[in-house]
């Protein structure tokens, strides 16, 4: 299964997920910036003169100084969500890089 369809896969099981989730919770959350990062890079992936990896790089490096900044230990949690988020793409994504 190539990179693309691996990271569809997750939105749709992602989105059947959320649509299952009634209240306002941490995992409906994570649900939802789940699918909006998978969006954000199969965006990204389409365009051939950006180098993919680096950018997702960039950006949790981007979370992580977020992290180190906030004095709020909710404000940190969503980040720290992210962050974990990010990386499972990262890998999903440049797993076959060098």
């Amino acid at each position: 299964m190539i990179v693309e369809q691996i990271l569809q896969k997750e939105i749709e099981e992602s989105r059947t997920s959320l649509g299952r989730e009634n209240e306002e919770t941490t995992y409906k959350r994570d649900l939802q910036k789940r699918i909006e990062l998978l969006n954000w890079t199969l965006e990204n992936m389409k365009n051939p003169n950006i180098y993919i990896c680096a950018l997702i790089e960039s950006k949790m490096n981007e979370i992580i100084l977020a992290i180190n900044q906030t004095h709020s230990i909710l404000e940190a949690d969503k980040l720290h969500s992210e962050l974990r988020i990010l990386d499972w793409i990262l890998y999903q994504v440049c797993i076959n890089e060098k």
